[in-house]
C-alpha cells in the first residue's frame, strides 16, 4: 500500500482475510490539502461493485418465479424496451452484458469525447431519471446482436435491471436491494446515498480524467443518479468482504442461482480489456493461487477492487481515491503509469502472497 501511495495514489486502504485471520491497512491521505490520513474503515463509493448486489436481487426474484431468466425484457418493460429489441433481449442478456445495448455514460457526459471535463461539473448536482439514461443507451448504435457469444459491458443493462426490480416488486429497486440483499448480508455501513453528500468518515475522491483534470479534482460530492443500480452504492471494505463471503456461501441467493451467476463469457470492458463475466460477477483466475470471484468498481474519483477465492478462505477488498490517472497517447490509448504496477503488486500480495494479478486491474464505471 505504501508503494501504491508513492506511485501517485493519494490514499489507499483495504482489508484482507485469510483462513479466518483479518488484516486491515491504509496508506496516504484522505485529503491532499489538509493531510488527513485515510483509515481502513472509511466509507467509499464502490462503483460497479453495485452490480453484484443488483444481480443478486434479480436472482432472488427469479427464485420466486416473478422473473424468468431467459424471458424477454419486453414482457416486463415494454415502455422502456419496445418492439423487436424487447422481444429479443432477455433478463440474462442484461445481467451478462450480451444485450447489445451500448453504455449511456459517454452520451450523458458528452464533453469527454472532445477532451473536455466540462460535463463532469455540469452533472455534479444533476438528478438524472433512470428512464432518460436508458433512452440515451437505446438511441445509440448497438454493440451487437442480442445473445451473442461475447458481451460488451454497459451500464444501460443494469439500470434496466433496476427498473425491472421495481416493476415486479412494486418497490423502488434501491429499497428492495437494501432490504433483501444488504440487510440479509448483515452489512452495517452499505447503502444507496439519496443525494450528492456521503455520511460517515470518507476520503475526498480525486478524478484525473486521463489528464484532463490537472491537478485532479475532488468529486467526493456528486449526485449518484448518473449510475443508480449500476454503480451508486457506498460501502466499506469490511462490508464488501462480508457480502461476497455470504454470497459465495449460498446465503444471499440459492446454490442454483449462484451457479447461474458463475456461468461466464468474455465481456469487453469499457477500458477495452476483456473480462470473464457471469451474472454480476467477474471470474479472475490466478495461476497457482486459485479462482476468485467479485467485481471492480469506479466512480468519479473512487476506485474499488473486491475479490474472494471460490473456497471463501481468502478475500481482498481495496479502495483508492484517484481515478483515470493514465494520460492517453495520440490514439487515445492509456499510457503506462507506475500506479498500475504498484496496484498489481498489491493485489498479488493480497490474493496469494506475491502472484502477478495484473489482469485484475479495475476498469471504468
Amino acid at each position: 500500500m505504501d508503494a501504491v501511495h508513492r506511485a501517485g495514489i493519494p490514499g489507499v486502504y483495504g482489508e484482507v482475510r485469510v483462513d479466518g485471520r483479518t488484516w486491515r491497512g491504509a496508506s496516504g491521505v484522505a485529503d491532499v490539502t489538509t493531510g488527513r490520513p485515510v483509515s481502513p474503515d472509511m466509507r467509499h463509493r464502490v462503483g460497479s461493485v453495485t452490480k453484484t448486489f443488483t444481480a443478486a436481487a434479480v436472482m432472488q426474484q427469479v427464485e420466486r418465479g416473478r422473473i424468468r431468466l431467459d424471458g424477454p425484457i419486453g414482457d416486463h418493460l415494454p415502455d422502456l424496451v419496445p418492439g423487436e429489441r424487447g422481444r429479443k433481449i432477455t433478463v440474462r442478456m442484461l445481467l451478462n452484458h450480451t444485450s447489445g445495448l451500448p453504455d449511456y455514460v459517454r452520451y450523458a457526459f458528452p464533453s469527454l469525447a472532445v477532451n473536455s471535463p466540462q460535463s463532469l461539473d455540469d452533472n455534479q448536482f444533476r438528478r438524472f431519471r433512470p428512464a432518460e439514461l436508458i433512452e440515451l443507451g437505446l438511441a445509440a448504435p448497438p454493440t451487437g446482436e442480442p445473445g451473442g457469444p461475447t458481451g460488451v459491458y454497459s451500464n444501460t443493462n443494469y439500470l434496466l435491471l433496476g427498473q425491472l426490480l421495481e416493476r415486479v416488486t412494486g418497490t423502488p429497486a434501491e429499497e428492495y436491494i437494501t432490504r433483501h440483499v444488504i440487510r440479509r448480508a448483515g452489512l452495517r455501513h452499505t447503502g444507496f446515498p439519496t443525494g450528492p453528500y456521503l455520511d460517515g468518515p470518507h476520503a475526498r475522491m480525486y478524478e484525473a480524467a486521463h489528464g484532463l483534470l490537472d491537478p485532479p479534482r475532488d468529486y467526493s460530492v456528486y449526485d449518484p443518479s448518473w449510475v443508480g443500480t449500476g454503480a451508486a452504492l457506498v460501502s466499506t471494505m469490511d462490508d464488501l468482504n462480508r457480502f461476497y463471503a455470504k454470497l459465495l456461501d449460498g446465503r444471499i441467493v440459492s446454490r442454483a442461482s449462484l451457479a447461474q451467476m458463475q456461468r461466464t463469457i468474455p465481456v469487453r470492458a469499457l477500458d477495452g480489456t476483456t473480462v470473464q463475466y457471469g451474472l454480476g460477477l467477474h471470474r479472475v483466475t490466478v495461476p497457482d493461487c486459485g479462482t476468485f470471484w467479485g467485481h471492480d468498481g469506479s466512480a468519479w474519483g473512487a476506485g474499488t477492487m473486491s475479490l474472494t477465492r471460490d473456497d471463501g478462505k481468502r478475500q481482498m477488498s481495496v479502495a483508492f481515491n484517484l481515478q483515470r490517472w493514465n494520460a492517453r497517447d495520440a490514439s487515445g490509448n492509456p499510457l503506462p503509469h507506475p500506479i498500475d504496477d504498484a496496484l498489481s503488486t498489491l493485489y498479488g500480495e493480497a490474493m496469494c502472497d506475491g502472484a502477478d494479478t495484473a489482469r485484475a486491474q479495475p476498469s471504468t464505471p
